[in-house]
């Protein structure tokens, strides 16, 4: 089995503490400003990671028009057992896209995650700590249902130790800053809550800003000696000011111009319950509720919250599971070419 080695090298840092007297939520944002010292060297670059192809004697197949994009088309009927295809990146933090009958429920690892939409597709994603093996089930009715086991490729991560910070930003005592952590936490759960019924994921992702990764995802950190929650976002270093693009279509599910650790915060929901983050944003240009389309512009770079200079810190959850979006770029990259015939 392969493994990736995955450091980081940050100037700009983009921390993740946990907090004690305001537990953060699962999901949460937080940033803390220090200068972060890599323990590891720079890794090699990322390639995708992708699953076979589902074997033909145990599924039918579903037609898709080509059209250099995944297009709904049409879905054959229920039969046992039910079609299932899933293309992407099987690794941790990686995310995939799969497809069966319209409105099955999907089962992953055990667990309920919902229904595939009314074209059948479905989004599946892979936490840093994933297992080696996952399995994928879709339920049409009793009797009647698909199961595929995946191999879900390992990663290596690197230890960052960030000393000399603040107190409060580790550790908050201050009643005011608590409070305030505390209202900021339940800001970001309700816009983790949304559930668009959006495909916006079938455009494929682009990156948001174009720069130097300044921090990679899933990285372990060390706050003034303590161990703490990991990265979850990949830090692009880039003026203040540069336009940042949606990367896929979705729908504003949370717009706040100043929380007090990610300042400028935009969450878009693309469907299935895959929300992108972008933080420390200088300026807003969406409001909670719009439709937004692929490259279009959402707001611009800031050094706002929590952050040692102006970047922008990109972040992925799909349901209760943090995803490395520079890998979501290359798992769906690989689901347009392998279920929809689109060109690399």
């Amino acid at each position: 089995m392969r493994t990736f080695a995955i450091a980081a090298f940050a100037l700009v840092a983009c921390a993740a503490p946990e907090t004690q007297g305001a537990p953060q939520a699962p999901g949460a944002v937080a940033e803390a400003p220090a200068a972060v010292t890599p323990t590891i060297p720079p890794p090699p670059i990322l390639e995708p990671t992708v699953a076979p192809p589902l074997a033909r004697e145990n599924t039918s197949t579903i037609p898709v028009r080509a059209r250099g994009a995944l297009s709904p088309g049409p879905v054959p009927a229920i039969a046992t057992p039910l079609p299932l295809e899933c293309a992407g990146a099987f690794a941790q933090g990686g995310t995939a896209i799969c497809r069966t009958v319209p409105g099955a429920s999907i089962v992953l690892d055990g667990q309920d995650r919902g229904k595939a939409d009314a074209n059948g597709w479905f989004v599946v994603g892979f936490d840093r700590d994933s297992p080696a093996s996952s399995r994928i089930e879709v339920i049409a009715s009793e009797g009647v249902n698909a199961a595929r086991d995946f191999t879900v490729l390992p990663r290596e991560f690197s230890i960052q130790r960030v000393d000399g910070l603040p107190p409060q930003t580790v550790t908050p005592t201050d009643p005011a800053v608590v409070a305030r952590l505390a209202r900021d936490r339940d800001t970001k759960n309700r816009g983790f809550a949304s559930r668009a019924p959006a495909e916006g994921w079938l455009d494929g992702f682009i990156w948001p800003v174009e720069g130097r990764i300044s921090g990679s995802w899933g990285n372990q950190r060390v706050l003034n000696g303590e161990p703490r929650s990991p990265h979850y976002g990949v830090d692009i270093a880039m003026p203040e000011g540069t336009p940042i693009l949606a990367p896929a279509g979705g729908v504003i599910a949370l717009a706040e111009p100043d929380l007090y650790l990610e300042g400028g915060l935009v969450l878009i929901d693309h469907g299935q319950g895959l929300i992108s983050m972008y933080l420390h944003m200088s300026r807003l240009d969406v409001r909670e509720g719009e439709r937004v389309t692929q490259g279009q512009v959402i707001g611009a770079v800031g050094k706002a919250g929590r952050a040692t200079g102006a970047h922008l810190c990109w972040r992925m959850k799909w349901r209760d599971r943090n995803l490395d979006p520079s890998l979501a770029i290359l798992g769906l990259a690989q689901a347009r070419v392998q279920l929809a015939g689109a060109t690399p």
